[in-house]
């Protein structure tokens, strides 16, 4: 049988909502049940992959936060020209390189990290376990 799932938060983002957006997610999962440093790692998690969205991905995208039976899950979507191949397995950036770590924290803040880009965009899921 598939987990059911609730959709806790659904709306687009643009530069100017990131951080109220951050807070929401942050305000949802602790409701949920994330806390510590669980929390902090899934909305630095979420927070790098909306903000990838804005800069990289058209200046604007949509997130989707569900709960599962013990796990939460968000998806970021955007309409950018999607990530250049190979770049889904991204390797740390030079020491002197001011950028570039975004997907590394997301994949160290979640559980499990999925990335689908094509020329239409990119679609990130992330999914922790809270319990």
């Amino acid at each position: 049988m598939a987990e059911e799932l609730e959709t806790l938060l659904s709306r687009d983002f643009d530069l100017e909502s990131l951080i109220s957006l951050r807070r929401e997610v942050e305000r949802r999962s602790e409701e949920e049940g994330l806390t510590g440093l669980a929390l902090y790692r899934f909305v630095v998690a979420v927070n790098e992959i909306t903000t990838n969205s804005v800069r990289h991905g058209g200046g604007h995208g949509r997130l989707t936060l569900w709960k599962g039976a013990d796990r939460l899950y968000c998806e970021v979507t955007d309409r950018g020209r999607g990530l250049p191949p190979g770049r889904e397995r991204a390797q740390p950036p030079p020491s002197t390189s001011a950028n570039g770590r975004g997907l590394l924290l997301a994949r160290h803040g979640a559980s499990r990290l999925s990335i689908h880009s094509d020329g239409d965009g990119t679609s990130v899921m992330l999914e922790v376990t809270y319990t």
